[in-house]
């Protein structure tokens, strides 16, 4: 195995708030996003969550499942890394750390050529990542290396990120960061119902995240800010139809300093039946034009990759060059927030290994 950085896993350690959110009890093909909705299916359903729990269980690791099925370790992701390195230790694997890769060719073997000399071998699997988090050490070199062999890459693009409001929005909202509150976000027929958080720059959060993935620069997204609550009601309700009373009912629901900004923005200047109704629907349905993302920076995967019409689903190998395989991120399978990316990664190497 050539690593480039000098540690393994580096990515996983920082993942999960550095407790490393490793699988998904519920992981089904619905939970990732590619041009072909069918590819991972095979993988997954033959190396499932449950394979990777038993193998975190032999390494005898405390871990628990939080919301939504997601599992995480019970003291920190050294425990994930420490599992992979004792596996690798296990099966013979040599680990070459700061392995700077200069060329890769093929003749009748694959020769990665490298700072430190040459490695020759039969077969190569080329399990890079995507463009995510720079720092930790991403590049491009996996989707270099998949046109070097002459295979199509479906475009990248961040994903599981951030948005960055426009001006406008930004002086109207973003002094109210670090507000959270549960919502539902909409884009492109997709929806998600989770926390919202709003950020000095936009907002984040689970279902903000969740969304970006199907999110197009230039569209808007909708917000839903009291999922199946309706405030209006007790406005209607009441003999003082006023902005006391309307204050009193968006802040049984909405988060205090979010009520009051609501307000300051949208309250009518008369309390009309019709004027209730167009307060409550933009309640239901804001409209937001984010300006943009905030990038590979702060993307937890890149979305697209590899063209999976150029490998097999079964074995991750590519069709026209035996012995070439990728697998994980790098490929154009992107996983939903949650510990889906992970499972895809073990999934993915588990149908190339068993290939090998």
């Amino acid at each position: 195995m050539l690593e480039h950085a000098d540690r393994v896993g580096k990515k996983i350690l920082i993942s999960g708030g550095g407790r490393c959110n490793f699988t998904n009890i519920y992981c089904q093909p619905e939970n990732f996003i590619s041009a072909n909705e069918h590819f991972a299916k095979s993988a997954l359903a033959r190396y499932t969550p449950a394979d990777f729990i038993a193998l975190v269980e032999k390494h005898r690791i405390p871990y628990h499942e939080k919301t939504l099925g997601q599992l995480f370790c019970d003291r920190s992701a050294e425990d994930i890394t420490e599992l992979l390195e004792s596996e690798c230790r296990a099966a013979g694997v040599q680990i070459f750390l700061q392995s700077r890769i200069r060329e890769v060719q093929r003749t009748t073997e694959f020769m990665v050529c490298t700072e430190s000399g040459e490695f020759r071998a039969p077969a190569l699997v080329v399990a890079t990542g995507g463009l995510s988090i720079p720092k930790m050490g991403a590049t491009p070199f996996g989707y270099q290396l998949a046109r070097q062999f002459g295979l199509r890459i479906v475009e990248t693009r961040p994903a599981l990120v951030p948005f960055v409001l426009a001006d406008k929005d930004r002086r109207r909202y973003c002094d109210l960061a670090g507000l959270s509150t549960e919502v539902v976000a909409r884009t492109n027929h997709h929806s998600f119902r989770e926390k919202m958080l709003i950020t000095h720059r936009g907002l984040s959060g689970p279902a903000i995240l969740q969304i970006s993935s199907y999110w197009q620069k230039g569209q808007s997204i909708q917000i839903d800010l009291a999922p199946q609550r309706e405030i209006t009601a007790v406005i209607r309700a009441s003999k003082a139809r006023n902005l006391g009373a309307a204050q009193k009912a968006f802040h049984g629901i909405l988060p205090k300093r979010l009520a009051e900004r609501w307000l300051e923005n949208y309250a009518p200047a008369a309390w009309t039946n019709d004027a209730l109704t167009k307060l409550e629907k933009q309640v239901h349905e804001w409209m937001i034009k984010p300006a943009d993302t905030e990038g590979y920076d702060k993307a937890e995967v890149t979305a697209g990759g590899v063209d999976t019409a150029e490998l097999s689903g079964k074995t991750m190998e590519c069709l026209k060059i035996k012995g070439l395989f990728f697998i994980g991120e790098v490929v154009d399978v992107t996983g939903h927030l949650g510990g889906f990316n992970f499972q895809w990664a073990w999934a993915s190497g588990a149908a190339a290994g068993r290939a090998l």
